[in-house]
């Protein structure tokens, strides 16, 4: 759009006796506003706001007879130390960093692309097209995701290994928390297919839904592995302690697996204005939750069964090794 250019000739207004600063003020207060004081009046309070009328602003020639006032209190002219032309640019003016700048916002194909190489694709080209002194940077979102994309990487294991811990204190054993953290990877692998068949992308919202299936995931298996432990010590069988723990436990966590899938069934329906975030969300967590409830009623029985042979075996082995040593 039509724009003015003004040049300062620093030169000229030094020669003249004329203040950088008083230039700028005159300029700023005649061409944009400046902020005197607050009267009152009619009951309300009023700005003072200075700036020259749109008359004597309209044309280059008007901008050029303004005045302002030298170190020995005479008016100079703008005109005779600033060059004024006119000019075409962006509206508005954007800067980053102090930096003139263009904004570039764009959506990636989920099923060409996915962010990730999209972003990758685009710093490519912008190395191959972009002039010496000029460069990319990403904000907002994808400056998230290029800066802690691989953050996930470090996140999943701690988070795991933080309920592990957890479990191992409760349980005051190392082998039952695996019958429980032995499922996360099942459900982390449905949320992922899930994902897969709506052609969505690994992004940041659907790594936060992959965190909060490590926790649901953990809660429908300590409910089997914890009322299974309980049995054991009354006397039960392994086996018969788990197939019961199952069966007592199946309709408290279809209870609640199906409230919360339920739950986040408007988040992948979700439109309007940042509906991927939400949808991203509710995919992963809708799918992994199935996951969740038919590989954790069928597969930790299976764990914990296993868990407890293993030790049970490794138990009994153990005095028999001592015996033979005696």
């Amino acid at each position: 759009m039509p724009q003015l250019d003004a040049e300062v000739d620093r030169i000229k207004a030094k020669a003249q006796g004329v203040p950088l600063t008083a230039l700028f003020d005159t300029l700023q207060t005649y061409l944009g506003s400046t902020y005197v004081n607050d009267f009152n009046r009619f009951g309300r309070t009023w700005q003072v706001i200075a700036q020259a009328d749109a008359s004597f602003r309209d044309d280059v020639e008007d901008i050029a007879d303004l005045r302002t006032r030298n170190e020995n209190g005479e008016m100079v002219p703008i005109g005779s130390m600033v060059r004024i032309d006119q000019t075409f640019g962006p509206d508005p003016v954007l800067r980053y960093n102090g930096y003139p700048a263009a904004d570039l916002a764009g959506e990636a194909d989920p099923r060409v692309l996915s962010s990730t190489q999209a972003m990758e694709a685009l710093e490519e080209l912008a190395a191959k097209v972009l002039p010496n002194g000029m460069d990319i940077e990403w904000t907002d979102l994808s400056y998230q995701q290029a800066t802690q994309g691989n953050a996930a990487l470090v996140v999943f294991p701690l988070s795991v290994m933080l309920v592990f811990l957890a479990l191992a204190a409760l349980y005051e054993s190392w082998t039952l928390p695996l019958a429980v953290i032995l499922i996360v990877p099942m459900c982390m692998l449905s949320a992922l297919l899930g994902v897969w068949f709506m052609k969505g992308d690994n992004n940041i919202f659907v790594q936060v839904g992959l965190v909060v299936l490590i926790g649901l995931a953990c809660k429908n298996a300590i409910l089997i592995v914890e009322f299974a432990r309980e049995l054991e010590r009354q006397g039960r069988g392994i086996v018969e302690a788990a197939l019961e723990a199952c069966r007592l436990r199946l309709r408290p966590i279809i209870m609640t697996s199906i409230t919360f899938t339920a739950a986040v069934v408007p988040l992948m329906l979700a439109s309007g204005a940042g509906a991927e975030v939400r949808q991203a969300l509710g995919v992963a967590v809708f799918a992994g939750m199935l996951g969740v409830t038919l590989f954790g009623l069928f597969l930790t029985p299976v764990f914990y069964v296993a868990l407890r042979k293993l030790v049970t075996r490794s138990e009994r082995a153990q005095p028999e090794a001592e015996g033979y040593q005696a």
